[in-house]
């Protein structure tokens, strides 16, 4: 069953109940809702619904991804499918496409941890103009040993950081908290 317009406007408010100063921010997501634009196609502009995982590993250290497009490592996660049925299963399915990692793997909260409204450049090649991503990220944990195994189609490298180098301060603030939380 594919994500739904309601599926999305229920995580994203019950998101925001926990984080009412962010609402600004992703007032173009509820405004799409409200308009009736199909938010979880990757060709809805101006804005459209990503999905991202951060997973933690038993040290802490959060997995980031070298991106083949965008030359830099970044957390695992894209556009969403029609199988999904839901954001968390299409955060998952984005982790076990970019990295292999199909089990040992377990959600720490069903609400995301995240969500990051932020542009994404024109890109010629697809046939894509600039436009913006609202992905909705979910914090993960493993609970065993995880082997990785890249798609290199779009995915050329991988590190076990620590969350100090998440860049976005709000994130890393949540995930750091989170982890003490859980240990």
């Amino acid at each position: 069953m594919p994500i739904t317009p309601e599926h999305i406007r229920a995580t994203v408010s019950e998101y925001l109940v926990a984080h009412p100063a962010e609402k600004a921010a992703l007032s173009g997501v509820l405004e799409g809702l409200d308009r009736g634009d199909d938010l979880t196609g990757r060709n809805t502009g101006p804005l459209h619904v990503t999905a991202g995982a951060v997973l933690v590993d038993d040290g802490g250290d959060v997995l980031f991804i070298r991106h083949n497009v965008f030359r830099k490592y970044l957390l695992p996660g894209g556009h969403l499918e029609v199988e999904d049925g839901s954001l968390m299963n299409a955060a998952l399915r984005e982790l076990g496409e970019e990295t292999g990692i199909a089990a040992g793997v377990a959600p720490l909260s069903p609400r995301p941890v995240h969500i990051d409204v932020h542009d994404i450049p024109a890109n010629d090649a697809k046939g894509e103009p600039a436009h913006q991503h609202a992905d909705v990220r979910y914090l993960f944990r493993t609970t065993g040993p995880v082997e990785v195994t890249l798609q290199e189609e779009e995915v050329s490298g991988w590190e076990w950081r620590s969350p100090d180098t998440l860049a976005d301060a709000t994130l890393r603030q949540r995930v750091l908290a989170a982890i003490r939380t859980s240990s």
